[in-house]
This record gives structure tokens, C-alpha cells and sequence, in this order.
């Protein structure tokens, strides 16, 4: 019994660490993040 627990432990924190919640952008949002960003600071520059 306690070798089902454990290999069941063992097979839940290997599930959770192969499936990572990181969010990878793409070049495209990339680029399209650092125009937003550069358009927020001209408009802060000009007020």
C-alpha cells in the first residue's frame, strides 16, 4: 500500500513539473509589446 501512495506522489509532482504554467511569447507579440510600450513613454513625454 505504501508503495502505491508513493509511486502515485511520485507521478503527481512529476505531472506538475513537466507541465509548467510559464506563457512563451512569440516574436511577433515580442515586438508587438515593445511598440506598445515605446508608443506609452511618447505620449508620457508629450503631457
Amino acid at each position: 500500500m505504501k508503495k502505491v501512495a508513493k509511486t502515485c506522489i511520485v507521478l503527481f509532482s512529476l505531472s506538475l513539473l513537466l507541465t509548467g504554467c510559464r506563457e512563451e511569447k512569440s516574436t511577433g507579440e515580442k515586438v508587438e509589446d515593445a511598440v506598445e510600450n515605446v508608443a506609452d513613454d511618447v505620449e508620457d513625454a508629450v503631457d
